[in-house]
């Protein structure tokens, strides 16, 4: 076969409950020779393989390890990207479509972006696709009940591990902040919150759609660490009644 005849595919399957897996991303993983997942070096069924394993067989999924859980040895995480890269290369040799599942959306701070990077330079002509996938955001907005963005309304997604002055500069600004990858600063995120007088609309979730799922108002914050994939969303200061921004 041919490298150019093939394709690798980035779908996204969502946060974590199966059934936010759009049809599109379900005819994708079954229509592929083979479906990879990402797994940590501790090698624990992450939220990808779990919903992938809804809708395909496990003989046709492979577990490949990424360095998911390492930022601090850039070496160590470099090797086991290149070696990660060298197994999804190898597939695609072998088979003519290979699906990738990365939870979320594969063009919102996915592992696909910089997969799709190595393999295209492994693996010449190879066609890249993505099957768009639904967000945290999406996913807390809809459990929680908070309104992402109104009218004329600017909507910012911050990943919490730039930092929290970061996330606080962004919440002096106008609109909706989504805070992602927070956990670890869940401390500092409440402060900013606190600082600018964000705090009492503001909702965090984490394990969405999945048993251990956790929905709170950003006031129940506290000192102690969250899920390291946790989701903030601090609405927009709304006033004027119904369609105040438009």
């Amino acid at each position: 076969m041919s490298d150019s005849d093939s394709r690798l595919i980035g779908v996204g399957v969502g946060p974590g409950d199966p059934e936010l897996v759009t049809v599109k991303g379900v005819n994708a993983l079954r229509a592929a020779d083979v479906v990879v997942v990402p797994v940590m070096d501790t090698g624990e069924r992450g939220r990808a393989e779990a919903t992938v394993l809804h809708y395909v067989p496990a003989e046709r999924v492979v577990r490949v390890v990424f360095a998911l859980n390492e930022r601090t040895d850039r070496a160590r995480r470099e090797a086991a990207w290149d070696a990660a890269g060298e197994r999804v290369a190898e597939l695609l040799r072998e088979h003519g479509t290979v699906a990738f599942a990365t939870i979320g959306d594969p063009n919102v701070y996915s592992t696909f972006t910089y997969l799709a990077q190595t393999i295209e330079e492994l693996v010449p002509g190879v066609g890249v696709e993505t099957v768009p996938g639904i967000t945290a955001m999406q996913d807390l907005a809809a459990r929680s009940g908070a309104v992402l963005t109104e009218g004329t309304e600017p909507l910012t997604l911050v990943p919490v591990t730039a930092g929290a002055a970061v996330l606080k500069d962004a919440l002096a600004g106008p609109g909706t902040v989504v805070a992602y990858k927070f956990g670890r600063l869940a401390h500092e995120v409440a402060a900013a919150l606190r600082e600018t007088g964000r705090t009492g609309d503001a909702v965090w979730g984490s394990a969405l759609g999945l048993p251990e799922e956790s929905i709170r108002g950003a006031a129940e914050l506290g000192d102690g660490p969250l899920p390291y994939l946790s989701t903030l969303i601090a609405p927009a200061r709304r006033e004027g009644g119904r369609g105040g921004k438009l």
